[in-house]
């Protein structure tokens, strides 16, 4: 597996909040999903994103975990939930609610293990508040109609989708 530590921290610096806003469009097998961040209360995972999909990290990656009404997860290069960028992000916990349409970063016991690994909430998930770092949220009712149908795929063993769905494309949007 890759390490992206080098790379993405090449990028991190031309990364500013002050200046620009950013999204990301997912084109994903199923449509588009654009995701808008929230700088103030995550930056570290909000830049993370940004230049772990201008690198085309989660360009090909498929959505490994399903589970309908509860979350879409996605972001793990090789596809089971157990790989990740080669370096893990310190938790950024803050006041937002995991409620439909909203970005997490998916990690393991450990608070500080995040990465690449994210998932989007189909619904609201209290028991996740203050547990997992919330950075972002789906920009639209199109983006979220996309989630929602991501959210709706049959699953089989390990909540592991039985037709493959992915990110075909991670594109960053400047303004």
């Amino acid at each position: 597996m890759q390490d992206y530590t080098a790379k993405v921290n090449e990028i991190l610096p031309s990364i500013d909040f002050e200046k620009k806003t950013y999204e990301i469009q997912l084109t994903t097998s199923l449509g588009e999903i654009t995701l808008e961040f929230f700088p103030d209360k995550a930056p570290n995972h909000c830049k993370n994103m940004i230049a772990l999909s201008k690198l085309g990290f989660y360009d090909g990656i498929i959505f490994h975990r399903i589970i309908a009404g509860f979350v879409i997860q996605v972001g793990c290069p090789l596809g089971t939930g157990t790989g990740g960028p080669g370096y893990q992000i310190k938790a950024e916990f803050n006041d937002i609610p995991h409620e439909e349409g909203i970005l997490s970063m998916a990690r393991t016991n450990d608070p500080d293990s995040g990465g690449s690994q994210f998932f989007i909430c189909l619904g609201r998930l209290p028991s996740l508040d203050n547990q997992y770092t919330v950075f972002g949220k789906t920009k639209d009712p199109e983006s979220l109609n996309i989630v929602k149908k991501l959210g709706s795929v049959t699953t089989g063993q390990g909540d592991r989708p039985l037709e493959e769905v992915k990110i075909e494309r991670a594109k960053v949007i400047e303004s």
